[in-house]
């Protein structure tokens, strides 16, 4: 874990001794190059060029930047922080920041490159920051959940996550970063999107689309969708097999697919602790059209399983098709609780919806 500050204060760099800001407006060249010294003394940061703000719960802010070494930082540079002026996001935005300090650093995990990754969190407030490659230069493409990609492209998408499930699996550095949750735990809300958004789930549990799309168990009574997902998180924590790093959030939107057909994952805000079912069903079954699914998705597993075989971690078949199917209740619950409009919404939750009934997943469930 990386340090605590002077007084209460955790921040990523506990040298730094004036508090992030929580203002886009004080983000200029000067005020970049005093946070950067912290990691690279004596860089320069002579101008910074605002090209794009693309806000958001957190804001990302592509800039370029003059006086540099290109070869210690590029000029084509992204920052991210909770720059909305609501605090809501501020715990999510450190818990990146200290995935890419505390863990991504020395692993070859499937995300962008950080150059700096710092946070503020104490009783005044949470905040994070993050400096990063400029992906809009790479000439690849940002996933969108309502395009589907191609059985290839999944392939190469769940290979990243074997990557990041092996490559952390049993890793005691997981128990180690104190901040890391735990997946599916009930000591925290974190997960649980139906008891912190209760009101919306009773809301679009009845939306007549919606309902045209549930497998049949969940339309006739909404409440059996509630009933699985506790099975499931009972069955998480029971689960002896070791726990490994998982994005937690790894739909299609938060990925990019690289030039030579790799994939990265973004936005690990949601980074958990866990068992990589969660990542690998949620991806696997939200990111194919249905048809493509229905074809491809015993090839797809074993993709991901032949992966981590690479890694010295086997797993049969079985297990893991069972796993793959339980989890699809991960992929209801959560994109039942998008907020976005319906358009970014029902592609996905359909294909979680046919996949429901294609699978059974009901048969695991004591719904």
């Amino acid at each position: 874990m990386s340090g605590v500050g002077a007084a209460t204060t955790a921040r990523g760099y506990p040298a730094r001794q004036d508090r992030l800001p929580v203002d886009l407006a004080a983000v200029n060249a000067a005020w970049l190059q005093g946070v950067l010294r912290h990691r690279y003394p004596g860089i320069e940061i002579a101008t910074m060029d605002v090209v794009e703000i693309i806000p958001g719960h957190t804001t990302k802010v592509r800039v370029l930047v003059s006086g540099p070494d290109p070869a210690v930082l590029p000029a084509a540079l992204c920052l991210k922080s909770n720059w909305s002026g609501s605090p809501l996001s501020g715990e999510a935005n450190v818990n990146e920041a200290r995935f890419y300090k505390d863990l991504c650093e020395g692993l070859h995990l499937p995300a962008p490159h950080c150059f700096y990754a710092d946070w503020d969190d104490d009783a005044q407030g949470k905040q994070g920051l993050l400096v990063l490659a400029d992906m809009a230069h790479w000439g690849g493409r940002f996933g969108t959940s309502a395009e589907p990609i191609t059985i290839d492209q999944a392939m190469q998408g769940v290979a990243a996550l074997a990557t990041l499930h092996a490559s952390t699996w049993n890793d005691p550095r997981l128990d180690a970063a104190g901040w890391l949750k735990r997946a599916m735990a009930p000591d925290h809300a974190g997960d649980d999107y139906w008891a912190m958004m209760a009101d919306h789930y009773e809301k679009v549990n009845r939306l007549p689309d919606r309902v045209a799309m549930f497998p049949a168990w969940f339309a006739d009574n909404p409440q059996k969708l509630r009933d699985a997902w506790l099975q499931l998180c009972a069955h998480d924590m029971a689960d002896p097999t070791p726990l490994c790093l998982v994005h937690g959030d790894a739909h299609l939107g938060n990925s990019y697919g690289l030039a030579d057909g790799g994939r990265l994952f973004l936005d690990w805000q949601i980074v958990r602790k866990g068992h990589g079912w969660r990542d690998y069903s949620y991806f696997a079954a939200g990111s194919i059209a249905v048809a493509d699914r229905r074809a491809g998705e015993r090839d797809l597993l074993r993709h991901y399983l032949s992966v981590m075989a690479q890694h010295g971690i086997a797993i049969d078949f079985d297990t893991a098709w069972r796993e793959y199917r339980r989890w699809i209740i991960w992929g209801l619950v959560s994109w039942q609780s998008n907020i976005n409009p319906k358009e970014a919404t029902l592609p996905s939750l359909e294909r979680f919806c046919v996949a429901a009934t294609d699978l059974e997943i009901h048969k695991l469930y004591d719904v």
